[in-house]
């Protein structure tokens, strides 16, 4: 029996036209639901912390696999709405092009994986089950998305063999990279305390801004690996060094400092914590200035090695666009570093040129390609 597809361009414009800005469901979630419960998935709304998410499976979990798509509906503030082009949530498509907050990161993303799971089960019911795991809080902080979910599927016997991240990954051109794994993220403020003293009379003082500036120096100047198969070299960044200092003839009592390290599979946060502490400790014994540190961990390294899935996902790419993906580590971090700890996980969306900027958009075009791709994939994983 045929069906009529289900068009991811419309149902991108329409989730743009929810104001989903994070932490608001801006009806996003419930447009979702509302398209999956009537293709037959069960789907369970998973509220945490003020979040709006939502669990979506067709099909039964009993012996036959199960292949899961994960994305985010919420998005970035809009800044300056006097600086777009077009309204941030009109969905206006203008030569092919469709603009709006969310068009690109990743509603787009969301609608054709939604889109191709709908017409996958309608058309070719699988042996298994198909899963859709789908946030209200990806841009925030993370703590009540796609980690709440996961908590509620662990707690409710649900899960995923293999999933896909719809976030945009290709740099420039549809289809050129996707990624398998993502490097680590922590930051580590530093707060170094001396002694306040008058400028005139330095030895009666303790200066904690030459202790900061030698320590800020050894961490940047410090390599601390040359990278790894699949990473590029974990990077240390030095972001701000405060006082807040508004004399010049006082010497301050404190200075604090911050850095932010992306690392890859050779190195842990514990790992980088413990050398943090150790040239903190170090620089204190030689200026006798005291360090406090603390440790906020965006995520940790990890890998999906190349095989089935990536292999999947790269034939599908091939098919529909000529292109053959390349494997990657780069960029930031994405909800992937939650789903690693529950199953394989690799990333694979569209092109993300204008993400977060004003006048956020999409080639229409592109969107049909991607749930192409994304139909792709399920057939070849089911077949």
């Amino acid at each position: 029996m045929s069906h009529t597809p289900c068009d991811a361009v419309a149902l991108t414009a329409d989730l743009i036209r929810c104001p989903s800005v994070t932490p608001e469901e801006g009806g996003a979630i419930t447009l979702l639901q509302r398209l999956l419960e009537q293709a037959g998935f069960t789907c369970t709304r998973i509220e945490r912390g003020g979040i709006s998410n939502l669990h979506a499976r067709w099909g039964t979990q009993g012996n036959g696999r199960v292949f899961g798509f994960n994305g985010h509906t919420d998005v970035v503030p809009v800044g300056n709405r006097a600086d777009w082009t077009h309204d941030p949530f009109g969905a206006a498509v203008v030569d092919g092009v469709m603009y709006g907050r969310g068009a690109c990161d990743m509603k787009s993303g969301v609608a054709a994986f939604a889109a191709a799971a709908v017409d996958f089960v309608r058309d070719t019911p699988p042996e298994g089950a198909v899963v859709l795991t789908i946030t209200g809080d990806e841009e925030g902080d993370g703590i009540d998305g796609t980690s709440a979910i996961l908590d509620w599927m662990g707690e409710n016997g649900e899960r995923m063999d293999h999933c896909l991240v719809g976030e945009p990954t290709c740099p420039d051109t549809m289809g050129e990279m996707m990624k398998i794994g993502r490097r680590g993220s922590m930051t580590a403020y530093f707060t170094a305390t001396g002694v306040q003293g008058h400028a005139a009379y330095p030895h009666r003082a303790k200066n904690p801004l030459p202790a900061m500036a030698r320590l800020m120096d050894r961490l940047a100047s410090h390599e601390i690996d040359a990278g790894t198969e699949h990473f590029d070299a974990s990077t240390l960044a030095v972001t701000t060094i405060d006082t807040g200092n508004p004399a010049n003839n006082v010497i301050p009592g404190t200075c604090r400092a911050t850095v932010n390290i992306r690392f890859n599979d050779a190195q842990t946060s514990d790992k980088l914590d413990a050398w943090l502490r150790e040239e903190a400790d170090r620089v204190s014994g030689e200026t006798g200035v005291t360090f406090d540190m603390t440790l906020k961990v965006s995520g940790e390294s990890f890998i999906t090695p190349p095989g089935p899935l990536s292999d999947a996902i790269g034939r599908a790419v091939k098919a529909e666009t000529g292109i053959d993906p390349v494997l990657s580590t780069t960029g930031g971090t994405s909800d992937a570093r939650f789903v690693k700890a529950h199953c394989p996980v690799v990333e694979f969306g569209l092109v993300g040129r204008t993400m977060h900027q004003v006048d956020e958009c999409v080639e229409v075009e592109h969107i049909r390609q991607l749930k192409a791709i994304y139909g792709r994939i399920l057939r070849d994983y089911f077949a």
